[in-house]
């Protein structure tokens, strides 16, 4: 009796690794360092990761019920991900747990900035992706990204619960507008 349980575990946890493998691939287009703009540095990657993980979280919590135990599956393979980051980068053992709570943090704000953003207006998520992707005040730098986002959050809108259940999901193609928001 135990073997299905075995099996059930491992079929999810294969479509949470797939699903946070392709967030994951998705943010870390090169066109968003080198189009939009966005820091290649560590923290212009996580701020990237964090965006698209935000906007599936919306994603699924809009799913109802169901989609909410793969939102904490996600969630927790992207901690897990993050805590072997932090270990292969050389941070100590005793050192990781005050890393990840500031990573925990910088998740939770984030997220909630873009929340709020998005039940708003384009001019709030601007600001949002100025502030957070660009450490900028200037909401023109934000306005490409904005696009973006706005364009993914109606993609994601399209794709049914069976899709994020089973592993599947896709993204828009950031690359089919070209922009140089940082030029002056």
């Amino acid at each position: 009796m135990i073997w299905p349980l075995i099996f059930r575990r491992s079929r999810r946890a294969g479509t949470i690794d797939a699903l946070y493998g392709m967030i994951v691939a998705q943010a870390r287009l090169p066109v968003f360092y080198s189009e939009y703009g966005v820091p290649d540095t560590l923290h212009g990657r996580f701020d990237l990761l964090v965006l698209h993980l935000a906007m599936v979280f919306r994603r699924i919590r809009a799913g109802g019920g169901e989609l909410q135990p793969l939102g904490q599956g996600i969630f927790d393979r992207f901690c897990l991900d993050m805590d072997e980051n932090l270990r292969e980068m050389g941070v100590g053992d005793l050192t990781v747990p005050k890393r990840m709570q500031k990573l925990g943090e910088a998740f939770y704000g984030r997220a909630q900035a873009y929340d709020e953003a998005l039940a708003k207006d384009d001019d709030a998520v601007a600001a949002a992706v100025a502030r957070n992707i660009y450490g900028s005040e200037r909401t023109d730098e934000g306005r490409p990204l904005t696009t973006y986002i706005r364009d993914t959050e109606v993609h994601l809108s399209h794709q049914d619960n069976a899709s994020f259940a089973s592993g599947q999901i896709t993204f828009p193609n950031p690359a089919s507008r070209k922009v140089r928001p940082n030029q002056k």
